[in-house]
C-alpha cells in the first residue's frame, strides 16, 4: 500500500500569502497542494493556475465543495490545472455524476465530501458507486474532547469503501499518526502548517508522525472541551485575542489591573454589596473553591471592600482572583502576594463590615451582566466576562486567534508591514 500522503490546505484571503506558505510546506515534505475554499472564493480559479505553474509535478486540489452546476465548474477547475476537485456529497445524485463525467473528460479527479451528511458510511459508498477518486472525511478533535471517537468513524469508513480516504480537520503532529493507523490515505492539514511561524518544520513534524506513527508534540493546534484544558488556552491567550475572538468584544470599561503582569481566568462567584462595605466579599472566600474568580458589584465607589488579609485568605484558598467594581487598597502588599486583582479605584480607606448584600445572584460590572459561572479572564490589557455558554467554542477561538496572528508576525518580522501582508488597501469598503 503506497504510503500516506500530505495535503496542505491552503485557506487563505491572499493569494501571495498562499503561495509562501505553501512553498514552505512542500519544502516540509506536503505532497499536496490545496487551493482552500476561501482562497478559490477569494481569488477565483487564478489560484489554482499560480499553485500549478509553482508546483508542476504535484497534484493540485481545486476544493471548490461543489453543490450544483457540476459540470461547468469541474471544467474550469479542470482547465485552470486541478488534479481533484471537491463535491459535496449532499449535492443530488445528477450534480455528482456531472462532476465525475466531466472530470473524466478534462482529466481531473473528484473528491466528495462527506461532512454534513448524518449516514457518512452509506454517503461514502454511493460515492464510490458513482466514481468518486477520494472520500474527504473530516476528523474534529474537538469531538475528541468531548468523549467521541472520530478515529473510529475513519476506521469504519476505511473497512465499508476501497477508494482513498483524505481525513481533514484539526490535525496536527500529535495525532497524525494516529489518523494514518486508522486509515486514511490523505492527511489534509490546514491550521497547524499555515498559521505556524514555520510553516516548513510544521510539515515537517507532521510527516515525520505520519511516517512513524508516533506523536510530535505541540502546544498550539489543539482544540479542546475539558474544563482544565480551558483554563490553560484562557491563561494561554491575551484578551486582545479573546476579544477578537468575541467579535470584538468589550472589556469591563476602567477596571484595570492591580498586580502587573498577573493573569486571571476562572468562573465568577458574584457579590453584590454596599459601598465599602467588605463583609460579603469576604465571605465568598469561603464560598468559592480553587480556581474560582470573586467577582465585586461595589457601586464602582470608594471605600475599599477588599486588602491584604483577604487577599491572604483568597491565596489560602487557592482562588483565581478578584474583580471589583469598586475599590481595593494594601496595593503592595496585594502585588507582593501576586494575587491577580483587577479594580476600578485604589484608595487607602475601607468601609465597615456590615453584611449587606448577597452572594451568588447576577449582578452588573461596569455596565455589563455577569452571572454566576460565568468566566472572567484579566492580564495587564484589561479584564472579560466570557458567558460560561461560550466557554468552550470561545475559548478555541481565542487560540485560533493567537495562532493566526502568530504566523502574521512571523511574515511581518521578514521585512514586512501588517497593511502589506493583509493587504489592507485592497480589503477597504468603496
Amino acid at each position: 500500500m503506497p504510503a500516506a500522503r500530505l495535503q496542505v490546505a491552503l485557506d487563505f484571503l491572499e493569494l501571495k500569502r498562499a503561495l509562501k506558505v505553501a512553498r514552505e510546506a512542500v519544502e516540509g515534505g506536503a505532497d499536496i497542494v490545496e487551493a482552500g475554499t476561501p482562497l478559490v472564493k477569494s481569488e477565483g480559479l487564478d489560484a489554482v493556475r499560480r499553485l500549478r505553474a509553482e508546483f508542476p509535478r504535484l497534484p493540485v486540489v481545486a476544493d471548490l465543495k461543489t453543490m450544483d452546476a457540476g459540470r461547468m465548474e469541474v471544467e474550469a477547475a479542470a482547465k485552470a490545472g486541478a488534479t481533484y476537485a471537491t463535491v459535496m456529497a449532499a449535492a443530488s445524485e445528477a450534480t455528482i455524476r456531472e462532476c465525475v463525467e466531466a472530470g473524466r473528460n478534462y482529466g481531473c479527479q473528484i473528491a466528495v465530501d462527506l461532512l454534513g451528511v448524518a449516514d457518512f458510511v452509506e454517503a461514502g459508498r454511493r460515492a464510490e458507486s458513482l466514481g468518486a477518486a477520494v472520500l474527504n472525511l473530516h476528523v474534529p478533535i474537538d469531538d475528541q474532547m468531548r468523549g467521541d471517537d472520530p478515529l473510529e468513524r475513519l476506521r469504519k469508513l476505511r473497512d465499508s469503501v476501497s477508494i482513498p480516504i483524505a481525513a481533514a480537520g484539526g490535525i496536527h503532529s500529535e495525532v497524525a499518526g494516529e489518523v494514518v493507523k486508522s486509515g486514511a490515505d490523505i492527511v489534509v492539514v490546514g491550521g497547524a502548517i499555515t498559521k505556524s511561524a514555520d510553516a516548513r518544520g510544521a510539515a515537517a513534524a507532521i510527516k515525520k508522525a505520519m511516517q512513524t506513527g508516533e506523536a510530535v508534540r505541540t502546544d498550539l493546534y489543539k482544540r479542546a472541551s475539558a474544563i482544565a484544558e480551558i483554563r490553560r488556552i484562557l491563561t494561554t491567550v491575551s484578551t486582545p485575542n479573546l476579544s477578537d475572538a468575541l467579535h470584538r468584544a468589550p472589556s469591563l470599561r476602567e477596571l484595570r489591573p492591580v498586580v502587573p503582569g498577573a493573569r486571571l481566568a476562572g468562573p465568577a462567584v458574584t457579590v453584590r454589596t454596599y459601598p465599602g462595605d467588605w463583609a460579603k466579599p469576604v465571605e465568598a472566600i469561603e464560598a468559592a473553591n480553587e480556581g474560582d474568580v470573586i467577582v465585586v458589584d461595589a457601586g464602582g465607589v470608594p471605600p475599599a471592600v477588599w486588602g491584604e488579609l483577604a487577599t491572604e485568605s483568597a491565596v489560602q484558598r487557592k482562588l483565581g482572583g478578584i474583580v471589583v467594581d469598586g475599590a481595593v487598597r494594601d496595593v503592595p502588599e496585594i502585588r507582593a502576594l501576586r494575587f491577580p486583582t483587577f479594580a476600578r479605584h485604589i484608595v487607602p480607606e475601607a468601609g465597615e463590615p456590615k453584611g449587606f448584600g448577597e452572594i451568588g445572584v447576577p449582578i452588573r460590572v461596569a455596565g455589563q451582566r455577569v452571572e454566576p459561572g460565568d468566566w472572567l479572564v484579566g492580564d495587564d490589557n484589561g479584564v472579560l466576562v466570557l458567558p460560561r455558554a461560550q466557554l468552550v467554542e470561545y475559548g478555541n477561538r481565542a487560540m485560533n486567534v493567537l495562532e493566526y496572528e502568530n504566523r502574521l508576525r512571523g511574515e511581518i518580522r521578514a521585512a514586512s508591514t501588517l497593511s502589506e501582508v493583509m493587504e489592507l488597501l485592497r480589503w477597504e469598503k468603496k
